[in-house]
């Protein structure tokens, strides 16, 4: 989506007028002179959340310790040993382990936290813990976020495509007037932000079905750039 731009360009060096101001950015060895195009570019950017946490719980209550840890230690196992299999990173689960009493029984209470990025993946480690250990495992819904380095190329790719765009139109205009389009003079971002982008369709279909939210981000940026501007029938006689 882009914005109306605004454009400068000179095409006599006394003349102004709206829309056209006249902009000398110097002289050539021919003495001919230079012209300056500004032009602004919008580009908007959405990316979807690209990391999901997931919380995987056991628990059991027993007369002695060693018989709650050791029921807990059993299934923690078997969920550490799918993550594996699956190709989970030990940098992308944490464990957290916690023994209390209540009343006459111990409990032993563990919690893994998982970090993907592959979606699909997640679904099927779900599938089967939820068939092997039953109601014997809690599988929470996930949560899904950007990551850092999920941001940071969602906005040089705003910015990027914004500079795209005003070399288009800056072309275009050129073309228009008669003149050739010369290197950028300067470029800059003159505002950028982000929105979390809500789907309300989804909404209802993900109460329905029980379909976690994935988020979307989207980003905007906005620049001024200039661009020099040659007259081409200047350019063929030098």
């Amino acid at each position: 989506m882009e914005s109306p731009s605004r454009v400068f360009a000179a095409i006599l060096p006394a003349e102004v007028d709206r829309g056209l101001e006249v902009r000398p950015a110097g002289r050539d060895r021919a003495s001919h002179r230079l012209r300056e195009l500004q032009m602004t570019g919008t580009a908007e950017v959405c990316c979807p959340a690209d990391r999901a946490s997931l919380r995987v719980g056991v628990s059991s209550s027993k007369e002695s310790v060693s018989e709650a840890t050791s029921s807990v230690s059993r299934r923690l196992e078997y969920i550490l040993q799918a993550l594996r299999q699956h190709g989970l990173r030990d940098e992308d689960t944490s464990v957290r382990r916690f023994l209390h009493r209540d009343a006459e029984q111990y409990c032993m209470d563990a919690e893994v936290t998982v970090t993907f990025s592959d979606f699909e993946k997640m679904e099927r480690v779900c599938r089967i813990l939820l068939e092997k250990l039953d109601r014997s495992v809690y599988v929470g819904t996930p949560q899904f976020y950007h990551s850092a380095e999920c941001l940071s190329q969602m906005r040089q790719r705003a910015c990027v495509s914004a500079v795209e765009n005003a070399q288009q139109k800056a072309g275009k205009v050129s073309q228009l007037l008669g003149q050739s389009l010369g290197s950028p003079l300067n470029i800059k971002e003159e505002k950028s932000k982000e929105w979390r982008t809500e789907e309300e369709e989804d909404e209802g279909r993900r109460q329905r079905f029980h379909f976690p939210h994935v988020p979307t981000i989207t980003a905007s940026s906005q620049v001024s750039a200039s661009f020099s501007l040659r007259d081409r029938s200047r350019k063929k006689l030098s």
